[in-house]
């Protein structure tokens, strides 16, 4: 029996539910069904609760009953969501394995790639992944930036493109249920573009509305991943006569993502689970991170680049949908690719049990 602490975004977005979805049953696959996994949120900054990141009080119930803990997976290292007191830092006893963590630049107003205002600071970043016995980046551009600071990482890409393999666990939709197409937004309020781009977002999503009309899908949804994007999605029941629709609740999110006809996203944990379930869709992406993730898992090519300059937005959207989207089952060379994936998080995580075990057997004698 095995007991995880698991530090990871909680916050308004079931994305990250998504994500610690898919690590807990690869935590299963790795430790047997037994193992116990407890959550704590990243941070406190949205939680009622002070126990919360790598602070006095988290360490010392960990240090009392863990056997190790895993930071991630998520955005934490891009706008800083972990709280970490640096002086018990450095008594946490137990093994701690850096998961599946981004840190990206956003597009400012001139177009180029800058650091986030509220980016993590390079010495905390720098002594949490000394502390860890494993830190496994997302993405190749977090990866980059952590070993240029001199520090040990590897690439561990992120564990939604393995929902497939779970998916037996996901509801069945009620009888006559048809989930249609999906528009995953975002608010473009949160999106961190330049004015100009931010303008044109609901122009887009209106024309990516008709375009989906026009190619015969009647039954069309704009999706929220996060409760503060329905102030946003309400406006297109009035204008466009189409419902949005929200869920906290990750079972039934991924359900809808995988029996859905076609997915239109502008959420990268849309995107990942559709590409992993085999649902055909149009990605949107319009940061360093979402961008790196693509081309790390090989779809970058097949997606929607907002800040290209090499033709309008709008039309590659509508074009796409005309071509009935991405499927990953028509893309066998990829599939390869993402079993190489699937291998190396296998062994990331099967690495760090070994340390579990190492400390577990101490801890004894």
């Amino acid at each position: 029996m095995y007991t995880i602490a698991n530090i990871r975004p909680f916050g308004h977005n079931v994305g990250n539910t998504a994500i610690s979805f898919a690590m807990k049953h690869m935590l299963y696959d790795c430790f047997g069904r037994l193992v116990t996994v407890i959550d704590y949120p990243a941070t406190a900054r949205y939680e009622t609760s002070a126990k919360a990141g790598l602070s006095k009080q988290t360490i010392h119930e960990i240090n009392r009953f863990a056997d190790g803990v895993i930071v991630g997976g998520g955005n934490l290292f891009e706008n800083d969501e972990i709280d970490i007191d640096s002086e018990a830092l450095k008594h946490l006893r137990v093994p701690l394995m850096l998961f599946s963590n981004s840190r990206g630049r956003i597009y400012g107003r001139n177009g180029q790639l800058e650091e986030r205002s509220d980016v993590i600071p390079d010495q905390k970043l720098s002594n949490l992944v000394r502390k860890s016995v494993i830190s496994a980046s997302r993405d190749t551009a977090t990866h980059n930036y952590v070993t240029n600071l001199g520090l040990k990482d590897t690439l561990g890409f992120c564990p939604t493109i393995n929902l497939c393999d779970y998916e037996l666990s996901l509801p069945a939709l009620p009888k006559n249920e048809v989930v249609g197409a999906l528009i995953s937004i975002r608010t473009p309020g949160l999106m961190n573009l330049p004015i100009s781009k931010q303008s044109a977002i609901q122009g887009d999503i209106e024309a990516a509305i008709n375009a989906l009309r026009a190619n015969g899908y009647d039954r069309i949804r704009v999706l929220c991943n996060d409760s503060r994007d329905l102030d946003f999605a309400v406006q297109f029941k009035g204008s466009m006569k189409v419902d949005p629709i929200y869920t906290n609740d990750v079972y039934q999110y991924l359900a809808l993502i995988k029996n859905a006809s076609i997915v239109v996203s502008y959420r990268l944990h849309a995107t990942l689970p559709a590409v992993s379930f085999g649902t055909p869709v149009v990605n949107i992406t319009y940061d360093e991170r979402a961008e790196s993730v693509c081309e790390d898992f090989g779809i970058l090519e097949e997606s929607v680049q907002v800040m290209s300059a090499e033709s309008d937005g709008r039309d590659q959207i509508c074009n796409k949908i005309k071509e009935g989207g991405y499927c990953s089952k028509d893309d066998k060379a990829k599939k390869i690719l993402w079993a190489k994936i699937s291998a190396t998080q296998q062994d990331l995580l099967n690495n760090f049990k070994s340390h579990v075990d190492s400390y577990v057997s101490n801890c004894k004698s």
